[in-house]
């Protein structure tokens, strides 16, 4: 299996990370994919034409994307299912996954707000309503989700983890651990993890 990836990627990362904890990371060979919404790359759009990172190109089917549908095809091909329980945690871990990926979403449209567009066309009160949804979704993570976080690890464990990760990656001077000490609490336990040291984010 080939993915199409950055190193930088928080959803890139999740899907390394969940390999990892499958014991397949051995499996994937990754290829940079690395680009922009105005200058994606030709390795990414061949695969995906949306132009998103990452894609996983198995050895015998179509090329899948994204990071969510990536995840189930790797624990489908795994037959490991402890990372994904069934019953009523299974749509607790899919929705703190989906709450994770929300956290990326804002923080990669921030870096493309404050990275890509030209200084005079920035727009605070967007940044401001992005940097919002973030600080309401760690809020929810901090109370809501405590529970689910402190029972076995699962793909919205390794969603939220990730998500933590970037935030820390780009936005290292935003002191989100001081609002939330449960969170970050379990976030150090987290970094501890063979997964999450083998798929620290890279510039």
């Amino acid at each position: 299996m080939e993915l199409i990836w950055a190193g930088a990627s928080p959803y890139a990362r999740k899907v390394m990370l969940v390999a990892e904890e499958l014991g397949i990371a051995g499996k994937i060979k990754t290829t940079d994919g690395s680009g922009t919404p105005v200058a994606p790359n030709p390795a990414t759009t061949s695969y995906n034409p949306l132009g998103k990172l990452p894609c996983l190109v198995p050895d015998d089917a179509p090329a899948i994307y994204d990071s969510r549908v990536i995840c189930q095809y790797l624990i489908a091909q795994s037959g490991e299912q402890k990372i994904l329980p069934e019953g009523a945690s299974r749509w607790e871990a899919l929705t703190l996954e989906s709450l994770a990926d929300g956290i990326c979403d804002a923080a990669i449209l921030i870096r493309y707000e404050t990275v890509l567009r030209p200084v005079d066309m920035r727009w605070q009160e967007w940044l401001d309503g992005q940097w919002g949804k973030i600080d309401r979704a760690l809020d929810a993570a901090e109370t809501r989700w405590s529970a689910h976080l402190a029972g076995p690890f699962d793909l919205g464990h390794a969603a939220l983890g990730c998500a933590l990760g970037y935030l820390d990656f780009r936005y290292a001077d935003r002191d989100w651990r001081g609002s939330h000490p449960s969170l970050a609490a379990w976030y150090e336990g987290f970094l501890k993890r063979p997964s999450a040291i083998a798929t620290a984010p890279k510039a």
